[in-house]
């Protein structure tokens, strides 16, 4: 199944696809949370509403699966051998040693989700000048649980979505800790569609980001350090996971800080990333206030 949630007519809706692949079915359901309600009712094995009316996908107006996600979304750094490698004399130049035994986890708020073909805001020089991209298979819990071991961690997952992890850079390198240079507004761009897990195999699919039609990250998920099973794991250490959490699992290599001389978006540019069986995410940045 692979859900959205749209605006038509002026509102907020969330549907599905079509068998024909050519509609989105809208369901009988508040959209306030998006496609959130869907997610609780297929955790709990429950039968989902009802649909009235349809709209064609083309031309659609997507917004993010989630755009208000329940909490932080969780976020794995240094997850691909060669992408870590690309950032070993910066980002990850401290604590090297210690992510090849754990998984770096950060966070990014739930308010700097925006969806498809959405603005992403460029701060300005005064606050960041070095704005980075980030193409990610993000998974989407669906059952909840606490300290779910690897061999129950896919029947945990609900299915997947595309995440745009934004970075300030320079923000990100000043603090040490990342928080506050992955969560500006509109730096979490995320979607069209939320596809569950029987049509879509996250554990084996390809990854790719385009900046401007030049091809800068194309990596498979096969290629993980740490995989999905053993980032659900580490992540519901002690916390529980609720349906409807969000685990951004990591960039391939070919970000703009990996590049020589680093390469910083700017504003006019445009980020397209494409996950095998997800779709296109695509979006444009522009500096606040042109």
């Amino acid at each position: 199944m692979r859900l959205a949630t749209l605006i038509t007519q002026g509102h907020r809706r969330v549907g599905r696809q079509s068998d024909c692949g050519q509609f989105i079915e809208l369901f009988d359901t508040d959209a306030t949370r998006g496609a959130l309600p869907l997610v609780e009712l297929l955790a709990a094995g429950a039968a989902l509403p009802g649909t009235s009316g349809r709209v064609p996908v083309e031309g659609a107006h997507f917004l993010a699966p989630l755009p208000l996600p329940r909490r932080n979304v969780f976020c794995v750094g240094r997850n691909y051998h060669a992408h870590a490698k690309e950032l070993r004399d910066s980002v990850f130049k401290d604590n090297a040693k210690a992510v090849d035994s754990w998984p770096i986890v950060f966070s990014k708020v739930p308010e700097c989700v925006t969806g498809p073909g959405a603005e992403v805001r460029l701060p300005g020089a005064a606050v960041s000048s070095q704005i980075d991209y980030e193409a990610e298979l993000a998974v989407v819990i669906g059952k909840g649980g606490r300290n779910i071991s690897p061999a129950d961690a896919m029947a945990h997952v609900l299915g997947y979505t595309i995440v745009n992890d934004v970075t300030a850079r320079d923000v990100q390198m000043r603090h040490g800790q990342w928080h506050l240079g992955k969560s500006f507004d509109t730096f979490c761009p995320m979607g069209p569609w939320l596809v569950t897990a029987d049509e879509v195999d996250g554990t084996n699919t390809r990854v790719r980001c385009w900046v401007n039609g030049e091809l800068r990250q194309d990596g498979r998920t096969t290629d993980l350090i740490f995989d999905i099973p053993t980032l659900i794991q580490t992540c519901s250490r002690g916390i529980t996971l609720y349906p409807g959490d969000i685990i951004a699992t990591g960039t391939p290599a070919g970000v703009g800080m990996g590049l020589t001389p680093p390469r910083w978006l700017q504003h006019g540019d445009v980020v397209r990333i494409e996950i095998d069986g997800l779709g296109v995410l695509e979006n444009s940045f522009a500096e606040e206030g042109r």
